[in-house]
């Protein structure tokens, strides 16, 4: 009866003292929300979003290209140069998705939730950064820095341009020293008052 099955499913449920089954559903449930799992599927949890496939096909190619690259190589423990130069692609192309991915479900995304992205891809990615800079110790320079000197090499001198444009464009002129003429009659009063003391 459709209409008891309600109360027999709750009273098969919480039967035992410890309500073990509830208590893993809710375990499951909550796991799978604090994983934000569901931000991995399509809108009707058909399966895997297609922008999820696409990362997690490019992280097999990363690995397996890492894989490829140290095989057959005696590696000092710090010298990883040729996987970070014959990989330096694959990685930038699975960060630069990662980085979009993470653009895109800021905005709402293939799954409709708008928070992170699911476990699976950030802890993908979480591994590769490590590899790729812990690891193998490949660096990529930053594109930013030419302009930052720029910018700062300008800044610091503007107070030298300011005061030498101001140092020349200002007027020089020469002080000529002119005595006046009341030091002559200075001296004539002293007289005129020694004649009358």
């Amino acid at each position: 009866n459709s209409s008891e099955s309600h109360n027999c499913a709750k009273s098969i449920l919480t039967s035992d003292r410890l309500q073990i089954v509830v208590t893993l559903s809710e375990f499951f449930n909550e796991t799978w929300e604090a994983a934000n799992c569901a931000n991995c599927l399509k809108n009707s949890s058909e399966g895997l979003s297609n922008s999820t496939v696409e990362f997690l096909d490019l992280f097999n190619k990363s690995l397996t290209c890492f894989e490829h690259n140290l095989q057959g190589q005696t590696l000092s423990p710090n010298n990883y140069t040729e996987v970070c130069k014959n990989c330096n692609e694959t990685y930038r192309m699975l960060n630069d998705l990662y980085n979009n991915l993470q653009r895109m479900n800021r905005q709402g995304g293939e799954s409709g939730h708008s928070t992170h992205l699911c476990i699976d891809v950030e802890d993908a990615m979480n591994i590769t950064r490590k590899l790729w800079s812990r690891t193998f110790n490949c660096s990529v320079p930053c594109s930013d820095t030419v302009p930052v000197i720029a910018v700062s090499s300008f800044i610091l001198f503007l107070p030298i341009v300011f005061y030498l444009s101001s140092f020349l464009h200002s007027k020089q002129k020469k002080r000529i020293l002119i005595l006046p003429k009341r030091i002559q009659s200075n001296a004539s009063l002293v007289n005129i008052q020694e004649k009358y003391s």
